[in-house]
């Protein structure tokens, strides 16, 4: 149902978008007249394209069906449609990918989908990694793409290549050439039927907006001032869960992405077990019990309503640096 209605929202979004894009009136309009006429429809697009992002992260996990015969397949299917084909975003490649950041979830160097640098070392940095801190706020809103297609820090989510592929058997490698697949035949063809001038309004300028929903709330929920890291001699599962961070959006941006904000401790701790519509209640369980048991203390959560300023605050003032006053090494 959940996938259903989210899809829905993308195809009526963007048909309507699309359906403006090729109006006499648009065309009529000069350049700046035609670009704040569809800013609001791409906005509203992408974040249709976020939420509906966010069902095909459970399926990644395994969760969106837990059918014992059948669960596998519809996983996929979902998968399949939401990521590859909606979100242009091949589902293997980055469930792989995904899978490896929660095993090792706040890991100074095992960590995926983040890196982490040591502040007081950042002048040992290699050259390039120095001058993307100095540019960094140029690479903002193309981070997405930057991590699907060039592997930083991961490794090709589209040319499979860097550390997310090392071990993994060539049948693995098929699997993902199979929704890099359907994400290349699915852009292909609307590039194809729109042309380039209206893929990229219509499809591109979404999907970028769709990245920074996902950039900004991937990163808010591994950052806070307190947030620690671990090394090998002090990492467990369980402490790198409790280092991530509940953030409130707001009631109903909560609830149209499904609780992805709100709450990710239980998600961590639970990742292949909890479904996205269980969460909320999850959380609130989860609060009640360390609560009962004196240990609310090692729970995170903290207001956001300022999403967006939140995110360009944090992200100037400390790209992926952390302190190492923040890691804990014995």
């Amino acid at each position: 149902m959940y996938a259903g209605l989210d899809v829905a929202a993308v195809v009526g979004s963007m048909s309507f978008l699309y359906a403006v894009v090729q109006s006499d009136f648009y065309n009529g309009l000069p350049i700046a007249g035609q670009a704040l006429t569809v800013a609001p429809l791409q906005i509203l697009t992408g974040f249709a394209m976020w939420c509906t992002w966010c069902i095909g992260h459970d399926a990644g996990h395994g969760t969106v069906s837990k059918s014992t015969k059948f669960g596998k397949g519809i996983n996929r299917i979902v998968g399949e449609i939401t990521h590859s084909m909606i979100c242009l975003t091949p589902f293997v490649p980055w469930a792989l990918s995904h899978k490896k950041h929660h095993l090792n979830h706040n890991h100074l160097e095992k960590d995926f989908s983040h890196q982490w640098y040591i502040r007081e070392e950042a002048g040992d940095l290699h050259p390039l990694i120095k001058a993307s801190y100095y540019i960094r706020m140029v690479f903002f809103p193309f981070l997405y793409f930057i991590y699907l297609f060039t592997g930083i820090p991961d490794g090709g989510h589209v040319l499979f290549y860097g550390r997310m592929w090392e071990g993994e058997s060539m049948k693995d490698k098929l699997d993902g050439a199979l929704s890099v697949a359907v994400s290349v035949a699915t852009a292909g063809t609307l590039w194809h039927n729109m042309g380039t001038s209206d893929f990229a309004v219509v499809c591109m300028a979404p999907w970028t907006v769709m990245g920074f929903w996902l950039f900004m709330v991937t990163y808010l929920q591994h950052h806070s001032d307190d947030g620690k890291l671990y090394t090998d001699d002090t990492f467990t599962f369980e402490k790198g869960a409790f280092e991530t961070v509940d953030r409130d959006y707001g009631e109903l941006v909560n609830k149209l992405s499904h609780h992805m904000m709100d709450g990710h401790v239980i998600h961590h701790l639970f990742f292949t077990k909890v479904p996205h519509y269980r969460l909320h209640a999850a959380t609130q369980a989860l609060q009640k019990g360390m609560k009962e048991r004196g240990q609310d203390h090692l729970y995170k959560q903290i207001d956001t309503p300022d999403y967006t300023q939140e995110i360009v605050k944090q992200y100037y003032n400390n790209w992926f640096y952390v302190n190492e006053k923040n890691v804990v090494r014995e």
